[in-house]
């Protein structure tokens, strides 16, 4: 028997004698018991836990004001950073809290900014009541794009944040302050296209990684993105999340969290076509209807029919006048008949790009490529 379980044991012995006394003494036998619970059960919490809980990192909080979506991408050199940094809630903004992570800011934050306090007063209250504040790193955003920062003064260089219009982007830990440079630059370039927020919060974040990123190097990295979208009909869920891919541990988290988000999309791409069923089977019949190839004697955009997602032989041979006019291996060369690779994705929408279409289908196709899971 250890220490502490002995000591346990004999104060239960102890109180049951107590509880005999009367009510009073029954009230601290249950108190004891309670106490003594709690004691065991720390005493079981594994020691790989560990403490504090430190996310060295460089993360993007934004919104996107054209649909009041609010949202948070991450990524980091440990694992499982979507369990600790991004906090979102529909209609009110978004919470990344990072370095020494202390997570009740994510929820306090927004708590706040419900209340209707602005960025910075509700994270100058939080911060006024934190000990620990030295060593945090937060940024959170609210819906109108007011935003905030915090870089306290015992986060590990480089570090440090930056604010532009709809964003909020922060880091520690990085190779230089290119890193968040890069993010905020990316984000900034797709303001006003025509793609969701989750979409764009991933780019940033790849593009950031990709200039530098956490200086660690040989260790398990995780990255994770978190979208809110308080439109009816756009989640499946009481609280309004859309998006929320969490790579707790990969060889390359940001391309697989790239490689889910258009997975679970269905963007154009994330598969090679031969004969399916889908919405990327739509997306392609847009795109080709656009560039005269299936159904050009129609006016206007297609219209869905009973065989709107199905790759119909129709489909398969406008496929196959296309890459016959791009000059792509074809049948007659040994290529399956219908074959949409990725060189044939990348082909369609630079013939897109040429024609001046290109933002077009892609607003004719935005509601399709939605997360709704």
């Amino acid at each position: 028997m250890s220490h502490v379980e002995s000591r346990v044991m004999k104060r239960r012995v102890v109180l049951v004698r107590w509880a005999a006394c009367g009510p009073l003494g029954v009230r601290v036998l249950l108190a004891s018991l309670a106490l003594s619970a709690s004691v065991r059960a720390r005493a079981q919490e594994p020691a790989a836990w560990g403490h504090p809980l430190d996310f060295a990192t460089f993360s993007i909080a934004a919104i996107d004001p054209r649909t009041g979506e609010s949202g948070v991408a991450v990524t980091t050199r440990v694992p499982c950073v979507g369990n600790g940094v991004p906090w979102v809630r529909a209609g009110v903004g978004a919470v990344a809290t990072q370095a020494n992570t202390h997570t009740e800011y994510g929820n306090g934050l927004l708590d706040l900014l419900a209340a209707g306090l602005s960025p910075d007063s509700a994270l100058k209250q939080l911060l006024a009541a934190d000990s620990g504040s030295a060593s945090r790193q937060i940024g959170v955003i609210a819906l109108d794009g007011r935003s905030a920062t915090w870089t306290g003064s015992g986060t590990t260089q480089w570090a440090g944040a930056r604010r532009g219009k709809n964003y909020v982007t922060q880091g520690n830990l990085l190779v230089s302050g290119e890193t968040i440079d890069v993010v905020a630059a990316t984000f900034e370039n797709s303001e006003g296209s025509p793609r969701h927020l989750a979409d764009r919060l991933i780019e940033a974040i790849a593009a950031g990684h990709a200039a530098g990123g956490d200086a660690r190097k040989g260790r398990s990295q995780s990255a994770a993105v978190v979208v809110a979208d308080p439109r009816p009909g756009h989640s499946r869920r009481a609280d309004k999340i859309t998006a929320n891919i969490n790579v707790c541990e990969h060889p390359e988290p940001v391309a697989e969290l790239r490689r889910i988000y258009n997975t679970i999309s269905q963007t154009l791409g994330y598969r090679e076509l031969q004969s399916f069923s889908g919405n990327d089977v739509w997306q392609l019949k847009v795109i080709l209807h656009a560039l005269g190839f299936y159904r050009p004697t129609v006016a206007g955009s297609l219209v869905r029919d009973s065989t709107a997602t199905d790759y119909t032989a129709e489909a398969i041979a406008a496929v196959d006048a296309f890459r016959g006019s791009e000059k792509l291996a074809g049948p007659a060369l040994g290529s399956p008949s219908g074959l949409v690779d990725r060189e044939t994705v990348a082909r369609l929408w630079a013939a897109l790009e040429r024609g001046g279409k290109a933002d077009a289908v892609k607003r004719e196709l935005l509601d399709v490529v939605g997360v709704r899971r």
